[in-house]
């Protein structure tokens, strides 16, 4: 960790960072019970103080430096803050989880916005009471569907919603929670929406209906989820009208999010392909990709940019975010690891992509100046603003 003195660090910062590095050197369950505890005081500390981005600044560091600490981290403050402990008016100690029940969509059309009617938000939430949530849990939601772009970008905010639906919960307060702005949908073909809710119950009590010390576990989870499913369905209606939609179980607010993530990979780049056939009028065969790893620190993400079969311009481009340290390695001869950029090829030839080039190296993650938008590579590894032809046919169906 010497190359952390050159950046100026807190205090809170450096005693993290000393505590993560003991919690990962600890040889017993005894000894790592007791540094958690001085760690989730210490997040817990950052996250209820003023706005500040202490922990992810750490992270930072640390994902270079040490990625064994990293991880520990990672996983703390993801748990302090979706998780914590509130107090009811009549006394009773509840345990409140922060829970997001994603629904992953494509389209050849448009998607929808997740504004909800009252109907509709009430059953939603009447759906995780019955299928969800342990019965007599308290329950409070969002009012709307949210999208990527609205959910809380540190763990700070993170907490504020986890703070704001349990008060909520325990009818403690009414205010609304904060939530972003959706930004413009114009040309998304793939996303997600969330459903987030906030669950407490009684301290030591179970948060959900599958867990159970009578019968299976995973039984009871896969019939969730099979009602769960079922009951969206009819309650959102004709929203997803013209989409293809997959419904994942309600769950802890990260991991959900994660598995939305990377349910929303290959959905994307399906979508991506299917609407550049239609409305560039570019068949599989007229269609050239090239893939290139990205990041400034190791492998963050792939980018893949797509040229017709006669031109080297890129016309278009997908995101495809590295979700874990096996993702993000490339050009390794060992066989248990992930070849992402593999798997990304073969999905696209199987989408009748005529040519995929796999680039070499790591490039750093460019964007344009003016707009922002992320640069894509062609086939020669030039990374480009992608432009899609004049003749493409942008007015797509609005269903909604």
């Amino acid at each position: 960790m010497s190359d952390t003195s050159a950046i100026r660090l807190t205090r809170d910062a450096k005693r993290l960072i000393t505590l993560g590095q003991a919690l990962a050197r600890s040889g017993s369950r005894l000894e790592d019970v007791y540094w958690e505890a001085l760690l989730g005081e210490l997040i817990t500390k950052m996250l209820t103080g003023k706005k500040s981005k202490t922990l992810e600044n750490v992270l930072d560091i640390l994902v270079s430096q040490d990625i064994g600490v990293y991880e520990i981290l990672v996983e703390l403050a993801e748990t302090h803050s979706e998780s914590m402990s509130l107090e009811a008016d009549d006394g009773g100690e509840y345990e409140v989880l922060l829970m997001s029940a994603p629904i992953v969509a494509w389209t050849r059309y448009r998607l929808p916005e997740g504004t909800l009617s009252d109907e509709q938000r009430n059953g939603l939430k009447t759906a995780i009471a019955d299928f969800i949530a342990a019965p007599g849990a308290k329950i409070s939601m969002l009012p709307d569907l949210v999208s990527f772009d609205q959910m809380p970008q540190t763990f700070q905010e993170t907490r504020a919603w986890l703070q704001c639906l349990g008060m909520q919960a325990l009818g403690k307060q009414a205010e609304p929670c904060p939530v972003g702005e959706a930004s413009d949908m114009e040309g998304m073909l793939a996303d997600a929406r969330f459903a987030i809710a906030a669950v407490a119950v009684p301290k030591g009590q179970a948060v959900f209906r599958w867990q159970s010390p009578e019968g299976s576990a995973l039984e009871a989870r896969d019939q969730a989820l099979l009602a769960w499913s079922e009951q969206v369905r009819n309650v959102l209606g004709n929203l997803f009208t013209g989409c293809q939609t997959e419904i994942l179980l309600p769950d802890a607010y990260y991991t959900t999010n994660r598995e939305a993530d990377r349910r929303i990979r290959p959905v994307a780049l399906r979508a991506a392909v299917t609407w550049l056939q239609m409305a560039a009028n570019m068949p599989g065969p007229e269609l050239r990709a090239a893939i290139v790893a990205c990041g400034t620190a190791g492998v963050e993400e792939f980018r893949i940019g797509f040229t017709p079969r006669v031109s080297n311009e890129v016309i278009y481009g997908c995101l495809w975010p590295v979700l874990s340290k096996e993702e993000a390695i490339i050009d390794s001869v060992e066989s248990n690891h992930i070849d992402m950029p593999e798997a990304i090829a073969a999905l696209l030839k199987e989408l009748g992509v005529s040519e995929v080039r796999r680039l070499p190296g790591i490039h750093p993650p460019e964007y344009c100046d003016d707009c922002g938008a992320p640069y894509f590579p062609n086939t020669l590894g030039e990374m480009l603003h992608p432009e899609l032809p004049e003749e493409t046919d942008m007015t797509p169906v609005q269903f909604h």
